[in-house]
Order: structure tokens, then C-alpha cells, then sequence
């Protein structure tokens, strides 16, 4: 068997690791791999070169690709693919306004009733700057579009806010993909991250992540693309994800098919577990970094079978997964000045045999090898360190503890992973 893996961040690495374990025999490739994808052939194309890859694809008798990252994806990857008559795992470019567009998920979540915060959209300054002088509430200011992971403001008062809508549509902070703002309710409570495998009509979740998206300890500084993550949450209780499965992932579906959007692929749900119960902060339209890291080890049975299914077109009806017992917590490495202005370039040292350690993983993300064999930063995020543990304060101090033995110049990463679910057992965080 032949599989593809567009995409070379820590995402894809953990994707890679899960599927060669699912398939020791196959052959795989990635684009433009990154130092850490070893037993992987590099092929030298970029993700969004969308005609080049289906031809490689089509040329080389590949049986199927799995699509990591959103850009692609919003770029219509899977179209190109399937117009070509190839197996693809990942939602089509309509499908994928989902994540590529939020003042659209937000209005599908508004004619849908799909619970989410109260919002506004605004491509007009003014007209966004006299809504936040008007709000009654605490806001959150999202750049629309595509933005790594780090377009949204999570203003303390009006003057952050007014400030972030300024940023994005008069200045350059995001780009095109702050040319649109949607401005909402701050909500409180605790964040979930959801994956569910979907065929476009049945959806089966995943168990429930939570990430750390603020660069600092204490969920302090800016957002960032994610700075460490663990599973499992146990305040997603059964009652809890039966809510998730019925209020949000179903009917968000249903809502995509109903639209013409048919989703299927992964859909990621980004939930706050808020008074009235879950509500969605966003969506996503494929697996999420760095939760990813930590859902795909606890994954007994196989994550394959069901990606094949999807990207032939097939029903997963019935579909059930197996997890392992304990948790994983995974700790972000990353380079100084991240999620801002970063250099590269640095050399990294890992000790010998930390990789190959039964209970840690080490996913790369922005590293690459020199052809003098160095391993060096080549990203804001670096590596991933993720433990396994029979809980999620035992993987959290493995993963700390893995973090703490690799160098390179300028490292930063957090020691505070976890420290939620981790208070909530020993009684100090409710």
C-alpha cells in the first residue's frame, strides 16, 4: 500500500507515526518532510501545489491521501483529487468554509441552531469600531480567515478590542484573512477540543482534548497555534459528550449536507463548556495541532480503516473506536519570539534514545536536517513531547520532564501542561 501525508508539521508526524503502526508494510511519502519523519520518502513539492501532487499521486499508483493542514484543503485539494478519480481523505473547498471562513460557520451556526456565542461580522471599520463602543460584554475579535491558528483577540476591554479590530482591518496583522472580522461574546468556561470522523452523514467523535493556546504558564500572552495538550478531560463525562454528539456534530453535518456542502473527512469542534452547557468557539476542517499528539497515541484500534472508507466515499455506519486506559500529555517546544517574529536555524540536541523511549514520543514539526546530518529549528513550533501515563499528571510530568532534556538556543515551552485536569485531582480546581 502506497499513502501520501500532504503536510510537514507536528500534525502530520503524529498522523505518520499513527498510520505506519496501522500499516507496517506500507509505503509512505510526505511533502517536503520534516527532520523527524524518518522511513518516509520527501517528496519535493509544497501542499499547495495542488496539480502536481494529483499527477505525482496518479502517476506513482498511490491508493490514498490524507490532506493535514487547512490551507490546502481550503485551496480545494480534495477536489482536485477526486476530479482525477483519487482517493482523498479531507472535506472538498465548499466543505471547508467551515474553518477557512468563520463569519460563515458562525452563519451556518445561526440557521441551524447549533449553540455558539452571539456574534456580528464587519468588513467596514467604523461600523465594527461603533459595535464594540455599543457591546455590554466582554468580546472576542477573530480575523475570518485563515490565520494559523493566532487571529483571534480575546479582549480584556473595549479598548483591546478596539484595537484588535484596527489591527485587522485597517492595518496588516492577519493579511487577506483579516479583511472580514467577526466580533462575539467573550463566553466563559472551559475549553474542549472534539475530532470526529465523519462520511458526510454518520460522525463518530473522538475522545476529548484540551490545548493550551496562550504562549505563557498560567494561560498568559498571546494566542498561539497551540503550546501542549493532554487526553483524556474527565469533566467530558459520557452525558456531557452524548450532548456534543447530538447538539453539534450531528446537526452540523446535517446542516453542511442540507447547504451542499457534504463534509466528510475530519471535523474538528472547538467547544466552551459554558453555564448552559457546550457551545462552539469554532470549527475546523481537519485534525488539530497539538491535540493530535495527544489523542493519536491513546488510539488502540485502527485510525486507517476508517480514513480509507472516507476518502473512497464510503459509509462508516456502526463505526466504534478503541482507547487505551491512561492519558497523554504533550509538551510544545518552541522557538524564541514565537508566535511573533522567530529565527531558525539553530541546532538541536535531542539525548540518545529519548525517541525510541517507550513511554515518550517525540513529534518533530518545524525542524529540518542539514546535510551534514544537524537537526536544526526550522519553525516557530518545534517538537511535540508526548508522554503516556496512567494518568494525566504522571504523562504531564514525563512529558516535562522529556522537554526539559532537549536543547537547542532560545527554546521556550511551558510546565504547566495539563495543570487544569491535574488540579481538578488533587481537589484544587473545580
Amino acid at each position: 500500500m502506497k499513502i501520501l501525508i500532504v503536510g510537514n508539521g507536528g500534525r502530520e508526524h503524529a498522523l505518520l507515526w499513527k498510520l505506519r503502526r496501522d500499516a507496517p508494510d506500507a509505503e509512505f511519502f510526505v511533502t517536503r518532510a520534516n527532520g523527524g519523519m524518518t522511513g518516509a520518502t520527501s517528496l519535493p513539492l509544497a501542499p499547495g501545489e495542488l496539480q502536481a501532487l494529483a499527477a505525482w499521486v496518479e502517476t506513482n499508483g498511490v491508493d490514498f491521501t490524507v490532506v493535514g493542514p487547512e490551507a490546502p484543503l481550503a485551496e480545494g485539494i480534495a477536489d482536485h483529487f477526486q476530479a482525477h478519480g483519487l482517493a482523498v481523505f479531507g472535506p472538498c473547498k465548499a466543505a471547508a468554509e467551515i474553518e477557512s471562513s468563520k463569519a460563515f460557520a458562525k452563519g451556518l451556526m445561526q440557521r441551524h441552531g447549533i449553540p455558539t456565542a452571539a456574534f456580528a461580522c464587519f468588513d467596514d471599520l467604523a461600523t465594527a469600531e461603533a459595535y464594540v463602543r455599543a457591546a455590554e460584554t466582554k468580546l472576542v475579535v477573530k480575523a475570518s480567515g485563515l490565520a494559523a491558528g493566532k487571529g483571534v483577540v480575546v479582549a480584556e476591554d473595549a479598548h483591546e478590542a478596539l484595537e484588535a479590530v484596527r489591527e485587522m482591518l485597517a492595518g496588516s496583522a492577519f493579511g487577506v484573512a483579516g479583511r472580514e472580522v467577526v466580533i462575539e461574546e467573550r463566553m466563559t468556561g472551559e475549553e474542549l477540543s472534539v475530532f470526529a470522523l465523519t462520511d458526510g452523514t454518520h460522525v463518530t467523535a473522538m475522545i476529548p482534548a484540551q490545548d493550551h493556546k496562550r504562549v505563557g504558564e498560567g494561560e498568559t500572552g498571546p494566542n498561539t497555534g497551540g503550546m501542549g495538550a493532554y487526553a483524556p478531560v474527565s469533566i467530558a463525562t459520557p452525558e456531557l459528550m452524548a450532548r456534543v454528539q447530538t447538539e453539534i456534530l450531528e446537526p452540523t453535518v446535517a446542516a453542511m449536507a442540507e447547504e451542499g456542502r457534504s463534509f466528510s473527512g475530519l471535523l474538528y469542534a472547538g467547544l466552551m463548556l459554558t453555564e448552559t452547557g457546550p457551545r462552539v468557539v469554532e470549527f475546523n476542517c481537519r485534525f488539530g495541532d497539538p491535540e493530535t499528539q495527544a489523542v493519536l497515541p491513546l488510539l488502540r484500534s485502527s485510525l486507517l480503516d476508517p480514513m480509507r472508507e472516507i476518502a473512497r466515499g464510503g459509509s462508516i455506519e456502526g463505526l466504534t473506536l478503541d482507547w487505551s486506559d491512561g492519558a497523554a500529555a504533550t509538551t510544545v517546544l518552541a522557538s524564541a519570539g514565537y508566535p511573533g517574529d522567530y529565527r531558525s536555524g539553530a541546532e538541536i540536541g535531542i539525548p540518545p534514545g529519548l525517541e525510541s523511549s517507550g513511554d515518550v514520543i517525540v513529534f518533530h514539526a518545524g525542524t529540518k536536517r542539514e546535510a551534514d546530518g544537524r537537526l536544526v529549528t526550522a519553525g516557530g513550533r518545534v517538537l511535540a513531547v508526548t508522554a503516556l501515563a496512567p494518568s494525566v499528571a504522571e504523562a504531564a510530568e514525563r512529558s516535562r520532564a522529556a522537554a526539559e532534556r532537549i536543547r537547542f538556543d532560545g527554546r521556550q515551552f511551558r510546565r504547566d501542561i495539563g495543570w487544569r485536569e491535574i488540579g481538578r485531582a488533587e481537589g484544587t480546581h473545580a
